[in-house]
């Protein structure tokens, strides 16, 4: 019976100083260990801490993030705040662009990542009334300016 209390103690005492540890791992976690997606606003002060070899893929994270607000801005006719998320996104794109061509690192990524967010804003600009088209067709040159330089980066004339 002494015997029993005491592996039952012992048991109880282990099972809850491994479940108060496990409890403290987790909560120590980072954000994005669970799936949570940082802010805008994080990874753009993040930037400049990186690394210039990892600032390409950090510069696409963010013209991907505001992509997405750039087209709930225009589903809401909410044009002035879709207008700067749309000016970001370029922005970003170029960023990403040159520190991917600066560090020959992410170029393909960077290349894919531009081509499907050109693709998306082709398809917004379409569904959009001709007045607000002018914008989203600048910005669409430039994103296909940015592919056209990373492309040619990538495979540069007459070299074999």
């Amino acid at each position: 019976m002494r015997r029993l209390r005491y592996l039952s103690r012992f048991c109880l005492s282990t099972l809850c100083g491994a479940g108060i540890a496990l409890t403290l791992g987790l909560s120590l976690l980072p954000a994005s260990a669970w799936g949570v997606e940082p802010s805008i606003d994080n990874l753009k002060a993040r930037l400049s801490s990186t690394s210039v070899g990892d600032r390409p893929h950090l510069c696409v994270q963010i013209a991907k993030m505001q992509m997405e607000e750039t087209d709930k801005f225009y589903a809401a006719d909410n044009v002035q705040q879709a207008q700067t998320a749309l000016t970001d996104v370029v922005a970003y794109a170029e960023l990403a662009r040159d520190y991917a061509i600066q560090s020959h690192k992410y170029q393909k990524q960077t290349e894919i990542a531009v081509r499907v967010m050109a693709r998306r804003l082709s398809d917004l600009a379409h569904s959009m009334p001709h007045d607000y088209q002018p914008p989203l067709r600048d910005a669409l040159k430039r994103l296909q300016r940015v592919r056209d330089d990373l492309l040619a980066s990538m495979f540069p004339q007459g070299a074999k």
